[in-house]
């Protein structure tokens, strides 16, 4: 029997299946459409529905920077354990959904999902996840992307720990130097280490700092209730503008630094000043695998105990 276009379609509007895999579970079965839906089931499909419900909180961020250092992407991807994570198979999908997250005009995970994925324009970037969920076994999730764009200057990228931590600087320069990117990579490697909440104390609201002030007044005032307001004011703004330093990247103590006193911003001016150039950090991404998710907790002794019985 001809297996027509539409036959096709429907079959994966059904299925979920990718467009490829209709075809080939219409042909098997003659066209039978309830036939091929079974035939898609027991190829895969319902395997990877089956393990659509696991939890997957392993996995890797991968980056995408373009050519010019002007464009990047970073992604996490999913799996259930690190084995997978570290199998090559699995990273190389992860690599081309940073490239897909590169060129991508979606500004949400719906729409990414739904496009044509980057390497086989046949099936969505959806329906090759599930293509991959089947193969490897596994429950995975393309979690999140996002895209930064640095049209004055350059972006940097930096992964640590083979994909457990990815970060993304940009900054405006006027130099593309080494010595400016080894700059900028001395600064991702501190967003992965130290976590910064903002670049500078320019993005922390001014709803934020007045919410502090009323907690860490109260707070100082049960500590020293004898004190002036005065005194008690002091104490607060101090309390702040520790914590500014410890959440805005610009102001964090550089790690590198010989003093132990040097500032991030200190340290990218000085940089800066010593190429003749105009170098100012304007923005950083940080993606690490698995935060937020819940884990599964593996229980082996328990698994073999309750196989013994």
């Amino acid at each position: 029997m001809a297996i027509s276009a539409s036959m096709v379609k429907e079959l994966r509007e059904m299925t979920g299946a990718g467009m490829m895999d209709c075809k080939k579970a219409l042909t098997n079965t003659d066209g039978d459409m309830d036939k091929a839906v079974e035939w898609l089931r027991e190829n895969g499909l319902a395997k990877a529905e089956k393990k659509a419900g696991r939890i997957a909180a392993e996995g890797i961020v991968a980056v995408k920077v373009s050519d010019d250092g002007k464009k990047a992407s970073i992604v996490e991807v999913n799996s259930e354990t690190d084995f997978v994570a570290k199998n090559e198979v699995f990273q190389n999908m992860v690599n081309a959904v940073a490239a897909q997250a590169l060129a991508t005009s979606a500004t949400d995970m719906d729409g990414f999902m739904s496009e044509a994925w980057i390497e086989d324009s046949s099936v969505t970037v959806e329906e090759n996840l599930k293509n991959m969920i089947a193969k490897i076994g596994e429950n995975m999730n393309i979690r999140r992307f996002e895209k930064m764009e640095a049209a004055n200057g350059l972006i940097v990228s930096y992964i640590h720990a083979g994909g457990k931590i990815g970060v993304l600087v940009s900054a405006e320069a006027d130099t593309d130097s080494d010595e400016a990117k080894a700059c900028l990579k001395d600064v991702a490697m501190q967003v992965a280490a130290l976590s910064p909440k903002y670049t500078s104390r320019d993005e922390v609201s001014q709803d934020y700092i007045e919410k502090e002030k009323e907690v860490l007044f109260a707070q100082a005032k049960v500590e020293k209730p004898d004190a002036p307001d005065k005194i008690i004011n002091g104490m607060v703004m101090g309390r702040i503008n520790k914590e500014l330093k410890e959440i805005c990247l610009l102001d964090q103590v550089f790690v590198k630094a010989e003093d132990g006193k040097q500032s991030v911003g200190q340290y990218v001016q000085s940089v800066g000043k010593e190429l003749g150039a105009n170098i100012k950090v304007t923005g950083f991404v940080r993606f690490e695998t698995g935060e937020g998710l819940e884990k599964k907790e593996e229980d082996f002794a328990a698994e073999v105990a309750a196989q013994i019985k």
